[in-house]
């Protein structure tokens, strides 16, 4: 019957995501639990931080520079219609450091980083170099995964961090510099608007955030099918729901942390 069909189709489909989903949350249980067990490897956490975080800054800086010269266009365009555009300082740094800051860095990480990080995994997998390690004593799963979910938690707060700046830069440039809007008031009212919860709330954005990449990105190469197709799918797959899962975990903590 195509009714009873439907439901077991729909039954099949849902315990394979309920299948997958705690297969990687033992994935993700293990891979930390690991990296605080001996011998520790802070060199490999270094060179994943190296590669996560500074070789990102400048698709960071980029994007933070334009997304704080729009705020900075469209605020004013806006405030100066009720005559408040000394309050531009408040609205181009509340908009960054409470949502645009987190989302946009955890985005442009997911692009660059996020997807190098499946394939690296997967191009590891088809080579048949976890076997390898394994032959070596050595622990894939603490050599590989663990430094490189590390490294996102620690990497993206910092990033957000400089995102921040360079955003509220950007928007000082087009609101001060070009558009006449008075220095003091730019940085009085923002110094007076922004508090400790706001940059408190990006900073937990970021770190989950940064979780959710490593992880999922890590999880994606490490099942993905054993040739290239499969490697690319994985790649595709890890950036689709990376980028999906920021979106919805943003709406999540900001209802939590209003």
């Amino acid at each position: 019957m195509p009714g009873l069909d439907f439901a077991a189709a729909l039954g099949r489909a849902t315990l394979d995501r309920v299948r997958i989903l705690g297969r990687g949350g033992i994935f993700l249980f293990l891979a930390m639990l690991r990296f605080f067990l001996p011998p520790f490897r802070l060199f490999r956490l270094v060179k994943e931080m190296e590669f996560i975080g500074s070789k990102s800054i400048l698709i960071i800086f980029v994007t933070g520079l334009f997304t704080g010269m729009v705020l900075g266009l469209q605020g004013h365009h806006t405030l100066v219609q009720f005559g408040a555009e000394a309050l531009l300082g408040s609205a181009v740094a509340l908009s960054i450091i409470r949502e645009l800051g987190p989302v946009l860095c955890a985005l442009m990480v997911t692009g660059r980083a996020g997807s190098a990080i499946t394939a690296e995994i997967g191009i590891m997998k088809i080579t048949d170099q976890f076997p390898a390690l394994e032959m070596m004593a050595v622990d894939p799963l603490k050599y590989v995964v663990s430094p490189k979910v590390v490294a996102g938690i620690l990497s993206l707060p910092l990033l957000t961090g400089f995102f921040d700046v360079v955003g509220i830069f950007g928007g000082y440039l087009v609101g001060v510099k070009l558009l006449g809007v008075n220095e003091g008031a730019y940085f009085g009212k923002m110094a007076a608007s922004v508090t400790f919860t706001d940059i408190w709330g990006g900073v937990v954005k970021s770190l989950c955030f940064g979780l959710l990449i490593a992880w999922i990105s890590s999880f994606m190469g490490y099942t993905a099918r054993a040739d290239t197709e499969g490697v690319s799918r994985a790649t595709t797959r890890a950036v689709v729901i990376c980028s999906l899962t920021i979106l919805i975990m943003d709406y999540i903590l900001t209802s939590l942390l209003l």
